[in-house]
């Protein structure tokens, strides 16, 4: 028997599936009925606020699989992704003067991006949680690019009020240490490295 086994991934972010599917993985998805969105992170420290929320996705998504008493074995993957500006944590901007606030609080200095994932084997319930950190600088950014790119939605649903890959893409100053995927939302090289031939190929 192999013991390869799919990737379900407990997040409906459709870059994380990308992610994945363009690594060669056979993937599929199982949202959690989590909604961090209404979790406040209060005083926690940003490494283990961002590995809480990973694993509990994916333990929300193993719940799923328990209720239905799934017999095929598999390996959850929970992420979140998060900012962290001079220690403070940014998650998601809760509207288009939120996502202002936050690109211009980044505007000249360094940020970093931590990516918290947590891996948990189906039916077994091992479980593996890392954090990957990237540190993102932004370069002097004209108050009128913000403004063009908050008239559209691309700000919804991202930590920090943006996508690295779709920012770049449009010419934004910005320059990436560290894995760019982390920024992304999953730390490919590091979950390549971990996974190895252990996924089922697509």
């Amino acid at each position: 028997m192999s013991s390869q086994r799919p990737i379900v991934l407990a997040s409906r972010s459709p870059r994380r599936l990308e992610l994945l599917q363009e690594a060669g993985w056979a993937v599929s998805v199982e949202v959690p009925h989590v909604d961090d969105g209404l979790l406040d992170c209060g005083e926690s420290v940003p490494v283990d606020w961002v590995a809480a929320l990973a694993w509990l996705k994916a333990r929300g998504t193993t719940s799923l699989l328990a209720a239905r008493n799934e017999p095929s074995a598999c390996t959850v993957l929970g992420a979140d992704t998060i900012c962290v500006l001079q220690g403070r944590i940014i998650g998601q901007p809760v509207d288009r003067d939120d996502a202002r606030v936050m690109l211009e609080s980044f505007v000249g200095v360094t940020h970093e991006v931590m990516t918290g994932v947590c891996l948990i084997d189906w039916p077994e319930q091992t479980r593996r949680i890392l954090v990957e950190t990237a540190h993102v600088h932004m370069g002097d950014l004209a108050p009128e690019a913000i403004d063009a790119y908050l008239e559209g939605d691309a700000w919804r649903g991202k930590a920090g009020g943006y996508n690295l890959a779709d920012r770049l893409a449009d010419g934004w100053p910005i320059e990436c240490t560290g894995d760019q995927a982390t920024v992304m939302g999953l730390p490919m090289q590091r979950l390549t490295e971990l996974l190895g031939d252990s996924v089922v190929r697509a």
